[in-house]
């Protein structure tokens, strides 16, 4: 609780933490937009392949000219303002750094900027859960090995999650369940990029008169993006996935605690101590009321009949037991919080939730039938959506990855609803995101 403290101290001694951020889309915006209010944090630079863009943004969200006027990387560090470029490399090389965030979305892109991050001596937020996914176990592991930190973001769902999952365990409460809330029904799953604004009750000239990214809303939109979320909290926190994945159960944050147990308790999980997704709405469209549309939950069990007694006492909402209650955060600040993460892994030494084994995996499913030679468009496009799976039933089965599903080639016939697997595409073999990911599937035991 002193983090604010850390950073005034750090301010005052004239050696502010210093920042370097990869990628500023709308949560990189958000963050610089409150990293310049924070006492004790230096933006040294930024590295975006629309430097223009950025500097608009940036001035429109209060920065001044001033501030931005650095010539050079090395001018940042000796003035203390800002340089913007193209070239994120020279950004993680740049002298006096302490901590890259990435934020670009491209899982490729992000393990190799973790890699240099290594190389280089730079301490990581992983705002690319995308990359986490595909390679973070891996990641984590040679940070840790370089004397450095490798952390999910706070603001993003996965680090508040890891963060109530924490806070049970560390209080002696077993984990039931964890996860996040959303809109959905079964037919968004089919939902591409030309249909994604009908569903948000948009046209398509609202959306881009926002700025707003078809293909990025509609990965939220059919499903990807929570599995990717969902891996990622399995995986930092060694939580059970079920074997057909999310289920996506509608339900409010009165009714967590009895919902979200296991079957033969009259829930719907499929075991203990699972990662699950409830949706904001019923089946049939209607509104769940007091829904969690936007947050983040723990569901935990009480040890002993005295601390469901406790339960009771304090008002906790619990189930028809007594023992099992929840715990949870109705919002997320996404980029506005991420001074948070900066902050932990700097002063700290401690990230805010980190990939620490392999329990889950995000493999690509056909939107529509595929032909041989289609190319495959990632996540949130036309070919294919993610599916949550165990680590384990993704390996045996052999199923694509979604990380891996973005500009390559099928060399089968794959039918719509079935999973894409290595051998149905054509896969270059020294792509780096390929060699790490197969490292990482020979060197993790699955959790």
């Amino acid at each position: 609780m002193n983090l604010y403290h850390m950073l005034k101290r750090r301010a005052d001694q004239g050696r502010p933490v210093r920042v370097g951020l990869i990628g500023a889309g709308k949560f990189g915006s958000m963050f610089l937009a409150q990293a310049r209010t924070t006492a004790g944090l230096h933006v040294l630079g930024v590295a975006d392949l629309q430097p223009q863009r950025v500097r608009e943004g940036m001035l429109g969200s209060g920065w001044v000219e001033e501030q931005l006027s650095a010539v050079d990387f090395r001018r940042a560090l000796e003035t203390g303002q800002t340089y913007i470029s193209d070239d994120a490399t020279r950004l993680i090389e740049a002298d006096g750094l302490d901590v890259v965030v990435e934020a670009t979305g491209h899982p490729q892109l992000g393990i190799h900027h973790a890699r240099l991050c290594c190389q280089h001596g730079r301490h990581l937020v992983m705002v690319n859960v995308e990359a986490d996914v595909l390679a973070g176990p891996l990641l984590a592991r040679e940070a840790e090995a370089a004397g450095l930190v490798y952390s999910l973001a706070y603001g993003d769902q996965p680090a508040l999650i890891c963060e109530l999952i924490d806070w049970a365990r560390t209080s002696g409460l077993g984990i039931v369940a964890a996860g996040k809330g959303t809109k959905y029904l079964d037919e968004y799953r089919h939902s591409t990029p030309d249909t994604v604004w009908d569903y948000y009750g948009l046209s398509a000239e609202q959306a881009a008169t926002g700025g707003m990214n078809p293909q990025m809303f509609n990965s939220f939109l059919d499903g990807t993006k929570s599995a990717i979320e969902m891996a990622a909290v399995a995986n930092a926190a060694g939580l059970a996935v079920a074997p057909h994945g999310l289920t996506f159960p509608p339900c409010g944050v009165d009714d967590l605690a009895t919902v979200l147990r296991p079957r033969e308790l009259g829930g719907q999980l499929h075991t203990r101590g699972q990662v699950e997704v409830v949706s904001s709405l019923y089946r049939d469209g209607r509104p769940v009321d007091r829904d969690l549309r936007w947050g983040v939950f723990v569901v935990f069990e009480a040890p002993s009949d005295y601390a469901a007694r406790c339960f009771s006492e304090y008002g906790m909402l619990t189930d028809s037991s007594g023992t099992i209650s929840a715990m949870y955060k109705p919002f997320h600040l996404i980029g506005l919080e991420l001074g948070i993460s900066v902050a932990s892994v700097v002063l700290r030494n401690e990230p805010t939730g980190s990939a620490a084994g392999f329990a889950a995996d995000v493999v690509a499913v056909a939107k529509r039938d595929l032909d041989v030679g289609d190319v495959l468009d990632g996540e949130g496009g036309y070919a294919v959506r993610g599916q949550l799976m165990p680590a384990g039933d993704s390996l045996s089965s052999g199923s694509l990855p979604i990380g891996l599903a973005q500009g390559v080639e099928m060399a089968r016939v794959v039918k719509a609803g079935e999973r894409v697997t290595w051998n149905d595409v054509v896969i270059d073999a020294d792509n780096e995101a390929v060699r790490v990911r197969r490292e990482m599937q020979s060197d993790f035991e699955l959790l």
